[in-house]
């Protein structure tokens, strides 16, 4: 008799696992209590037993199509790939040569697999929102009701700890720390590091993954640059198998951060620890095993202490380089320069002791360059912020300066902030061509003539800071006078004495509303004691930007004197000098206006003119002050 073929059959297996009293199997799915419900293709799904109902001789059976495998042989074929010693430990295969990657980093990727994050964008939301209801292993598998593969399922385990379990501060800092139990950890969701990577390495084993907890040294909360290591491991992570090699994750410091000024910990997810290249890894993790590092050739724990240390933030931002690469430098005669080359143009700032003053910071395409001059002698703390693709600027490097000498005629502005000179940012903002591409400028007479081009529809706004109270908030832009020339912008700058001075740019889009937005500085420095030069005439709302002054340049005006006028005015009828007296101007046939006025009798003279020939209303532009007497 031939049976004919049914495409809906289904096949009956049958698994017997016999196990002496009081002994089960390790890497065995848990026993299952009659009752079945249906989750599709035939496949039933059994309640999970109590541990205390565990007794005697299990019988399973699985109904399911009969051209798919069996989902028993499956689960205990990953019992015995995970089957360990006699007392049910299970042994992971070790470190070995195919697992190292090369030392140092190659700068490929942050990742020690190929791997864009973007693909796990809807795994990671539903692993987020996730909840306890009972135990550990319902928890797992929730979580990998949408993992299916290896790596889907480490992520949504990595991602559920990062987004609920809190680092237990007050329980880290305890003497004898007691370890913490798993049960603990769920219904407090607080734990330690220890706890971090005992429960990640349990809930990647209920899922079927091998893991390793890893212990170590680590540059964390309270590191201090330079320190030694010694006697007990401070931190935990772990190692994960994933596609035939070991690979590093550390959920402590992916879940969020410490504050150091409050001890209170802070959510705050951290991608960069998630499968890091184990050549980063190193930079503030050591394992007691040097096989765990992953790396060819291991490092030492010397090397470790001594290695530069770049905060995750640091590759977070696309930092690739930093020179120098010693955590402590010297100053030069004062000095020390740094410098950072970054994957993309970036925005940096920094701060010395707390402040950022002492330093001339500018932008490169990739990178920046810092030179730095201690005040005092000693040593000195050195913080470097990048902004990245945020709006935010996160530290990404710290050093210990330490200054023998310095150098006093390196006097810089309290004001001088940062970027220095032209960059990439400024051309950004709408200022091109510049005529000083060097952020310092030497001049001997103490005046100094800057032009660029400025795009279509931004104002440009300039002021002038010194460290005395010759330059007031009334009169930082008195020193600079503004023209419009053929598309470009002129700054003529005329420093009221010798000295160094910060010379600020702003930009501002015409028609927007809201404040102007710096965008670099100049340095201007100045040895001529004798110069003392005036501030320039101020200029009133209707002194147009294409508007441009020949003479006379000085602000103050000498008393008792003819003093001769010559301006171009765009859009004027008439134009006039107002002292005692009225004297009008005239327009000659270059397009400037010209004529003079006595300042016999008078302390202030106004440029004035009427911009409508129908009108009689005179509009004020520019004013003098004239001397005393």
């Amino acid at each position: 008799m031939e049976l004919k073929k049914d495409s809906h059959a289904v096949s009956i297996d049958m698994l017997l696992i016999v196990h002496p009293e009081g002994q089960a199997d390790p890497g065995a799915q848990p026993p299952r209590r009659a009752g079945l419900q249906s989750i599709g293709n035939g496949i039933r799904k059994w309640q999970k037993l109590e541990e205390n109902d565990l007794y005697g001789t299990q019988l399973t059976v699985e109904v399911h199509p009969q051209d798919s495998m069996p989902q028993l042989l499956k689960r205990f074929s990953l019992a015995k790939r995970l089957q360990g010693d006699k007392n049910g430990n299970t042994r992971p295969r070790q470190p070995g040569g195919k697992d190292a990657h090369a030392y140092p980093w190659d700068r490929s990727s942050l990742k020690s697999m190929s791997l864009d994050v973007r693909q796990f964008e809807k795994l990671d939301t539903y692993a987020s929102q996730v909840t306890v209801k009972s135990g550990l292993d319902e928890l797992v598998n929730d979580l990998l009701q949408e993992a299916h593969s290896d790596l889907e399922r480490v992520r949504a385990i990595w991602i559920w700890i990062c987004h609920h379990i809190e680092y237990d501060i007050k329980a880290a800092q305890e003497k004898d720390r007691q370890a913490f139990k798993l049960t603990d950890i769920l219904r407090t969701q607080k734990t330690n590091c220890d706890g971090y990577a005992g429960l990640f390495e349990k809930m990647c084993r209920i899922a079927g993954v091998q893991c390793m907890t890893v212990p170590g040294y680590s540059k964390g909360f309270g590191y201090q640059t330079g320190q030694s290591f010694s006697g007990e491991f401070d931190h935990a992570w772990n190692a994960v198998y994933l596609e035939g090699r070991w690979h590093l994750v550390d959920s402590t410091w992916g879940s969020g951060l410490v504050d150091t000024t409050t001890s209170k910990f802070t959510f705050l997810y951290n991608e960069f620890y998630f499968l890091t290249h184990p050549a980063l890894f190193i930079e503030d993790h050591f394992p007691d095993n040097k096989n765990w590092q992953l790396l060819k050739p291991p490092q030492s724990l010397r090397q470790f202490e001594n290695n530069m240390y770049h905060k995750s933030e640091f590759y977070n931002k696309g930092m690739l380089s930093a020179h120098p690469a010693t955590s402590v430098i010297r100053t030069v005669n004062g000095k020390a320069t740094i410098t950072m080359e970054s994957c993309a143009p970036t925005l940096f700032m920094f701060m010395l002791n707390g402040k950022q003053e002492h330093g001339l910071l500018s932008l490169r395409k990739n990178g920046m360059k810092l030179d730095i001059y201690p005040p005092t002698m000693g040593t000195h703390k050195l913080q470097i912020f990048a902004k990245g693709n945020s709006d935010i600027y996160s530290s990404v490097l710290e050093y210990t300066l330490k200054c023998n000498y310095v150098d006093l005629g390196v006097r810089l502005p309290a004001e001088l902030h940062q970027p220095m000179g032209p960059s990439w940012f400024s051309e950004q903002m709408g200022i091109l061509k510049p005529s000083h591409p060097d952020p310092i400028i030497h001049t001997s007479d103490g005046r100094c003539s800057i032009t660029f081009s400025v795009e279509e529809g931004i104002n440009v706004l300039a002021s002038l800071h010194g460290d005395d109270d010759l330059i007031t908030e009334e009169t930082q832009r008195r020193y600079i006078f503004q023209l419009h020339r053929e598309k470009r912008t002129e700054l003529k700058v005329q420093l009221p004495r010798a000295g160094k001075f910060a010379l600020k740019i702003f930009v501002k889009k015409r028609q927007e509303p809201g404040n102007y937005i710096f965008v670099f500085n100049y340095l201007l420095c100045c040895s001529n004691t004798k110069v003392t030069w005036p501030m320039f005439p101020e200029s009133f709302g209707n002194w147009g930007q294409d508007n441009e002054l020949l003479e006379p340049l000085s602000g103050v005006l000498p008393a008792n004197r003819n003093v001769p006028f010559k301006l171009k005015l765009h859009g004027v009828a008439k134009a006039l000098v107002k002292g005692q007296d009225t004297w009008p101007l005239t327009l000659n046939s270059e397009g400037y206006w010209e004529g003079s006025c006595s300042t016999a009798g008078c302390q202030e003279v106004y440029v004035m003119v009427l911009e409508n020939a129908n009108h009689n209303f005179y509009s004020y532009i520019l004013k003098y002050k004239v001397n005393d007497q």
